[in-house]
């Protein structure tokens, strides 16, 4: 255990704050035009503890396989709540665009765990990397929107439809990342399976 996996951590521990936040805020006494600004607060959090623990990581020379399997897990467990949050409420984003992202992430990490007992390690891709940096971007939009629409300055059907383009995107491209994924490891992969 060091510093860098202790905001790996981090961002998987502040991971089920955001269906907490977003579907029992009324409970929790938090208005709706403060909402997005207190959701906003962590995920800001998460984002930079996310930069902070690879960084860390390489500046103190403590780059480890618990580190490599922990990071993407920990991008994907924040990302995937937080999308899964928002297929509720009034942000109403279709299940099946949200499921790409989880179905994604499935298969990528059953192909690592295959090819792991295998002995083949598989390489991350910069494709991961944009997939990750794209879903927190539309995560930051959706909530950045949420501002003018809780205030009324934004309508509902505006709101959701941004949204839903934004998300759209970000699953196609979803997607885009597990095939090149596979097809970039195919040789290794081929192996791991004979």
């Amino acid at each position: 255990m060091n510093l860098a996996h202790f905001f790996t951590f981090l961002r998987i521990f502040l991971s089920p704050l955001f269906p907490i936040l977003y579907l029992g805020r009324e409970s929790l006494g938090i208005s709706l035009t403060s909402l997005p600004y207190v959701m906003l607060v962590f995920l800001i959090v998460s984002e930079f503890s996310d930069i902070f623990d690879g960084f860390l990581a390489r500046r103190r020379n403590q780059v480890t396989d618990l580190g490599k399997v922990l990071d993407p897990m920990a991008d994907s467990i924040t990302h995937i709540s937080l999308f899964l949050t928002f297929t509720q409420g009034f942000v109403q984003l279709p299940l099946l665009i949200v499921l790409v992202f989880l179905y994604r992430d499935f298969f990528i990490s059953t192909l690592r765990t295959l090819c792991a007992l295998r002995g083949v390690a598989l390489a991350a891709r910069w494709s991961g990397k944009v997939k990750a940096i794209l879903q927190a971007l539309v995560a930051f939009l959706i909530l950045g929107l949420m501002i003018p629409y809780t205030t009324g300055k934004l309508s509902l059907e505006l709101f959701q439809k941004i949204s839903l383009f934004a998300v759209s995107i970000s699953a196609i491209y979803t997607a885009f990342s597990a095939i090149d994924y596979f097809y970039s490891n195919r040789s290794y992969i081929k192996k791991a399976l004979e």
